[in-house]
């Protein structure tokens, strides 16, 4: 098996230099990072296509413009973001100056997903390199073109001391879990997420894992269903099915699965009018292992295809499949889909949904379609998710100032904005003190006495909100007030409680 100690040893020989601290180092390589995107976007997309029959449109937009407009952001705003943070001080404190820093954490590994390989590498790359750190970059080898094409490109345009691309596949990983990083950041499916974190304890070094699951959809009754359709087969049609949030399976009432399914009908048509088969706007599964397992699960619940279900092998090509009538307990959701198949599991009501939904595993993203207010709320005070969304599917990943993560066994941390700078960053708490009115310090120092005690708790104790606020007004500026003429007057031995 290969090792990577010596590289890894490099980088944080490097990093102990200092060298990726101050703001220039750091915004040098965000720019690199934006010129590599912005002239190498044909190159992305060919690449992208060979792997996964990306469309052109997806290529663009949700990856290459996707980390495009989070790094400008984080350019514009990087400066502000690495300022020292200012927190509220206590009256023993008033003289102080207390603020949080924000550290990188040193050598960070970050490794990336097959799906979207472009955007789950990319963006935590640079969030990483904009807190300071140093990156090993493994891309997934799934998506071997786009592998390829980012350890052709990284060095082109980055730091090579502090950046590093290693490709490969399981025999790779695995060595380079072995060695010891100060961050990991993993995207990737909740097996190997345990592995990684499993190797991440044995040195406790802190992980953002952002994993999956089946990320359930409830449709109510009395909704606009044409609407509904379009934003599910969207949302299930993306990248063939191939997205950590798209929806796996829907629960409505029987009538509902009715409307459902004739409006699903006229949406593939309007989508797709000749045959997806032949649609550049449609992707195809990434290998034939991938293709294989949807298969599988197709043949499987032949009696339930309400539309869909052809394949083409030598394509890797699977259709828009809707199963209906299906059950918990079918094969179908057993586990996440992770392709272009989308069951409708008929439910009593919401109460039903919901329960099924607490039961199990908290998904990595939840979609409920209503017009309800008493519905929305169930759900939303009802349930746990890593992000939810009302009347659509997906669309909450591209607001960059929410957290995208999931929670429980669909993963743990999150970013994309702010966050993401955030999460490779180490916040540092600070207090800085002058060695001066040493009386003042005398309080707190042996021997301990009641009226010592007593000083400390009338200068320390909290009062509620709403309650006796305006009575800690006084005491609060009156404790001002002495502080500023003890400094300024040098009052300290005219002081003897103090001394005490």
């Amino acid at each position: 098996m290969a090792s990577f100690t010596e590289l890894v040893n490099g980088m944080k020989t490097t990093f102990r230099t200092g060298k990726t601290k101050p703001y220039e180092w750091r915004r040098q390589q965000l720019e690199g990072v934006l010129k590599l995107m912005d002239e190498n976007r044909e190159e992305i997309a060919a690449a992208l296509n060979k792997d996964l029959h990306k469309p052109k449109l997806e290529a663009v937009v949700f990856e290459i413009d996707f980390c495009r407009n989070d790094l400008v952001d984080t350019m514009n705003n990087l400066k502000e973001w690495m300022k020292p943070e200012k927190v509220k001080k206590s009256l023993l404190n008033l003289m102080d100056t207390a603020y949080i820093k924000k550290e990188p954490y040193g050598v960070a590994l970050v490794i990336g997903a097959w799906n979207y390989p472009i955007q789950l590498t990319i963006l935590p790359l640079f969030g990483a390199l904009a807190a300071g750190n140093c990156v090993l970059l493994k891309p997934s080898e799934v998506s071997w073109n786009t592998a390829q094409l980012l350890e052709k490109l990284v060095p082109k345009y980055l730091d090579n001391d502090c950046v590093k691309v290693v490709n490969g596949g399981v025999t790779e990983t695995t060595a380079l879990l072995k060695e010891r990083y100060d961050y990991i950041f993993y995207t990737g499916n909740t097996f190997v997420g345990k592995i990684v974190m499993k190797a991440a304890s044995e040195y406790l070094t802190p992980v953002t894992l952002e994993l999956g699951g089946k990320s359930p959809v409830y449709v109510d009754k009395n909704c606009d269903y044409k609407a509904v359709a379009n934003r599910l087969i969207w949302g299930k049609t993306c990248n063939a099915g191939q997205t950590c949030i798209a929806p796996d399976y829907v629960m409505c009432t029987k009538d509902v699965q009715e409307e459902l399914l004739q409006n699903m009908k006229t949406t593939l048509g309007e989508f797709f009018p000749d045959d997806p088969s032949q649609s550049e706007s449609y992707g195809r599964m990434v290998n034939s292992r991938h293709f294989q397992r949807v298969k599988k699960m197709i043949d499987s619940n032949q009696d339930s295809i309400a539309i869909g279900g052809d394949t083409n092998e030598k394509d890797n090509y699977i259709s828009p499949t809707i199963l209906k009538d299906v059950k918990f307990t079918d094969s179908a959701m057993n586990e996440e889909i992770f392709g272009p198949v989308l069951p409708i599991v008929p439910v009593k009501d919401e109460d039903a949904a919901i329960e099924h939904i607490v039961s199990g595993e908290k998904p990595l993203a939840m979609y409920v379609f209503s017009n309800d207010k008493t519905v929305k709320d169930k759900f939303r005070n009802s349930t746990s998710s890593g992000g939810l969304v009302i009347n659509d599917t997906m669309m909450h990943a591209g607001v960059m100032t929410l957290p995208f993560g999931g929670v429980g066994n669909s993963g743990m941390g999150a970013y994309h904005g702010k966050l993401t700078f955030d999460t490779f960053s180490h916040n540092r708490a600070c207090l800085e003190r002058e060695l001066k009115m040493e009386s003042l310090q005398s309080i707190r120092y042996p021997p301990y006495t009641q009226k010592k005690m007593g000083n400390i708790q009338w200068a320390t104790r909290k009062k509620l909100k709403g309650r006796s606020f305006m009575s800690f007004v006084p005491f609060f500026v009156i404790g001002t007030i002495a502080a500023y003429v003890i400094k300024v007057f040098g009052l300290h031995n005219k002081l003897p409680f103090l001394n005490e």
